[in-house]
């Protein structure tokens, strides 16, 4: 588990101390301010690779430079299988690299990363750990696996050409294909856990051809209307579940089989950093969708002494007041970065229960001054200057009372009080 980051003129904050919470980090704030370079450093500290130096095919995930002059340091600390890694990694300008410390980092468990574009990046303590040959740590594996928003679906290659996933359109159908295949019910499970609802769970239909020119079956989903629909024509919010948990069941796969290879157990730490963990998702799927993830380790893994820990960043409301039942003080925690003073601030604010969506939106982690349209909100705020006045004209009075009427709805707390105010002076007529 990522325990802490220490960040030095590196990134919109020129200083950056974050001791995270071991189960849940959310972390939330304007567009700019630094939540997906964020999530870039957190996976750095525990792969030790940048997600564009593996497959630079990505359009994000580059190596950060330091934002000025001085010099510029990543410190973090993690718990690892056996050991707790702790150090400094300084920005060597020369040779343009973050210089870490020699030898082979400390295991932090399967290292998961969804991007916001669709990418994704995984770390496999099996197969992308350094091996050691006599008393030299041997670096020749794939440092990572990192996939473009194209490859998760037609699969991974390394430079020499070599498979090194063959996506989800060949896995998912071979994976179906396949007598008892616990791969493929794993994904019906991930899938079904992922879903936007009861009524409406997400599951596999039956494979299918979708042109005379492709030899390939592919997998399709069976929709609440009873239609199944190819994946390669389901919307954008689909697929996007239907990546995650592809890459989800994939990654978790190919780690037992490694590791029944390697004959050592499987991994008993799970690090998911997710980025706009909204992204492309109707409301139903974004209340659900931090319970899910929460619970993915126990529903992919199959047991309860696995340890999960869920770094996420949104731009949610619903994704925040749905995080209200399962957030627990003890093992959660909520960062906001903010800017003040033209200086982007990071605090971790208590995690004070809202209630819904609406009230998210006004408190601290989006800044809003209301939930209205801003023509609304500009109007109200006219109409509340109005009633600070002296004496004013029952002429302007009745305009406001009219424009107010016309936009905002009979329920709508300001225009009750509107009516409230006017009453009590003696103003409607």
């Amino acid at each position: 588990m990522l325990t802490h980051l220490s960040l030095n003129n590196v990134g919109p904050v020129p200083r950056l101390e974050m001791d995270l919470a071991p189960r849940l980090n959310l972390i939330t704030g304007d567009n700019g301010l630094g939540k997906s370079f964020l999530l870039d450093i957190a996976w750095w500290s525990m792969t030790r690779r940048w997600p564009w130096e593996v497959n630079d095919r990505l359009t994000s995930g580059r190596r950060p430079l330091p934002a000025g002059n001085e010099p510029a340091s990543i410190g973090f600390s993690f718990t690892g299988k056996v050991k707790k890694e702790q150090y400094t990694s300084e920005y060597q300008p020369r040779e343009e690299v973050w210089k870490g410390r020699p030898g082979r980092p400390a295991n932090p468990g399967l290292v998961f990363y969804a991007m916001s574009d669709g990418s994704f990046a995984v770390w496999d303590p099996a197969r992308n750990y350094w091996r050691t040959q006599g008393d030299v740590d041997v670096q020749d594996r794939v440092p990572a696996y990192v996939f473009s928003p194209t490859e998760v679906w037609d699969g991974l290659t390394d430079k020499g050409g070599k498979h090194l996933c063959l996506g989800l359109v060949l896995d998912w159908a071979s994976w179906q294909k396949e007598a008892n295949s616990s791969a493929f019910t794993s994904l019906t499970t991930v899938l079904a856990a992922l879903s936007a609802s009861e009524n409406e769970k997400l599951a596999p239909g039956q494979l299918t051809r979708i042109s005379l020119d492709d030899a390939r079956d592919i997998p399709t989903i069976r929709m609440p209307y009873g239609q199944d629909v190819p994946v390669l024509f389901a919307s954008a919010g689909i697929r996007r579940i239907l990546s995650l948990a592809y890459v989800l069941v994939w990654a978790w796969h190919e780690h037992c089989l490694a590791a029944k290879f390697l004959k050592e157990e499987p991994t008993k730490q799970m690090v998911l950093l997710m980025d706009e963990v909204e992204a492309h998702l109707h409301p139903h799927w974004q209340r659900r969708i931090i319970p899910a993830l929460l619970a993915v380790a126990e529903t992919l893994v199959g047991r309860d002494d696995t340890t999960l820990q869920l770094i996420a960043a949104t731009h949610s409301p619903l994704v925040m007041a749905s995080s209200e039942p399962q957030f627990n003080k003890d093992l959660d925690a909520w960062w906001d970065l903010d800017l003040e003073r033209q200086r982007v601030v990071l605090s971790r604010r208590p995690f004070e229960k809202q209630g819904d969506a609406a009230r998210w939106l006004l408190s601290e982690a989006f800044d809003l001054r209301s939930s209205r349209p801003i023509e609304y909100e500009d109007l109200v705020k006219e109409a509340a200057s109005l009633l600070e006045a002296e004496k004013p004209s029952p002429k302007k009075i009745k305009a406001m009372n009219d424009r107010l009427v016309e936009a905002l709805p009979p329920t709508d707390d300001f225009l009750f009080n509107w009516r409230y105010v006017l009453g009590r002076k003696g103003w409607l007529k």
